[in-house]
């Protein structure tokens, strides 16, 4: 099962280092990893996306917590979050085909962020079933470059996952 992970951690130099570095350790391996900072500029998010069952979740809770700058770790998978990534997709582009592209586009709500002589570059944000079906919409076309980020999440509501202190919580929702 894959689990969302939002961990809060004091926005210092080399954090994000321990922190892929306590996964490579442990052999659990990160599917995915967002790092940005909050609205407090002191505080940084890392959205990390991790495969394991609930014992595996566990045993990464309990080693980020021993790491110093972490604030707080929320287990979020179970909870109702919002979540988006962004992909950037250079495609070939010819001009018969530039409509049909186009068309896409919007039928995705995309953005042409660059136009060349043989080639557009689009960006989308959506959920991971949004970004792939896109990716594939655009296979026939050629793609010649593909960038994509993790995936950031929020919970939904009034609730939060993230605390402005410097005392370490646990929130597995």
């Amino acid at each position: 099962m894959r689990h969302t992970l939002a961990v809060t951690v004091e926005n210092n130099t080399g954090v994000l280092t321990r922190v892929a570095g306590l996964f490579s350790r442990r052999g659990f391996n990160i599917d995915s990893l967002a790092v940005g900072r909050t609205e407090n500029p002191r505080i940084s998010r890392m959205t990390i996306i991790v495969e394991g069952d609930d014992q595996v979740v566990e045993q990464v809770a309990k080693q980020l917590h021993k790491l110093v700058d972490v604030i707080k770790i929320s287990d979020i998978t179970r909870s109702p979050y919002v979540d988006r990534e962004l992909v950037l997709i250079k495609v070939n582009a010819e001009p018969a085909s530039r409509a049909e592209i186009m068309q896409l586009v919007d039928i995705f709500r995309a953005r042409i962020v660059d136009v060349g002589p043989k080639t557009l570059t689009v960006e989308v944000t959506g959920d991971e079933g949004k970004i792939d079906a896109f990716e594939q919409s655009l296979r026939p076309f050629g793609i010649k470059e593909l960038v994509r980020t993790g995936k950031i999440a929020m919970l939904r509501g009034i609730k939060t996952s993230s605390k402005n202190n410097s005392h370490k919580e646990e929130d597995t929702n």
